[in-house]
């Protein structure tokens, strides 16, 4: 199911092929990927339907107190209705308890609205990736304070 929607909205978005999340493993086994300490995932549901996901773990390859935002993705039908900022502040605030000082983020260059959600909630842009996700095809990184 979540799988199906990270497939569907990447693809939505030309997010395929070598460097994009799309071909992570943990896709197809969110499950035990997320519940390694220090890492979460949350679904959401409209009308009994699952329609976007999200979640955090341990940056791969950074410091121990930065996590990243993971896999955040919603179907068409979910977006503008203040989907993205309840589990955007829900995966913030879980990352702080959590012990992380610091959240970073990556994302395609031509997802503006995504930018926008990050951006108004402290999100600031760096010059260069942080950690090594594997994800080269990602342009644009970000990262705030927790």
């Amino acid at each position: 199911m979540v799988a199906d929607i990270i497939r569907l909205v990447m693809t939505e978005f030309q997010a395929v092929g070598c460097g994009y999340s799309i071909n992570d493993l943990e896709v197809d086994d969110m499950y035990t990927a997320y519940t390694r300490a220090g890492s979460a995932f949350y679904v959401v549901e409209l009308h009994a339907r699952v329609l976007g996901c999200g979640g955090f773990a341990p940056l791969t390859g950074g410091d121990p107190d930065t996590c990243e935002l993971r896999k955040m993705y919603f179907m068409a039908e979910l977006r503008g209705l203040g989907a993205g900022t309840k589990l955007l502040k829900l995966c913030l605030e879980e990352a702080a308890k959590t012990g992380y000082r610091r959240c970073y983020l990556e994302t395609k260059d031509d997802m503006k609205q995504a930018q926008r959600l990050y951006s108004g909630h402290g999100f600031k842009y760096l010059d260069q990736p942080m950690g090594h996700t594997g994800h080269t095809s990602c342009g644009t990184w970000m990262a705030r304070e927790l």
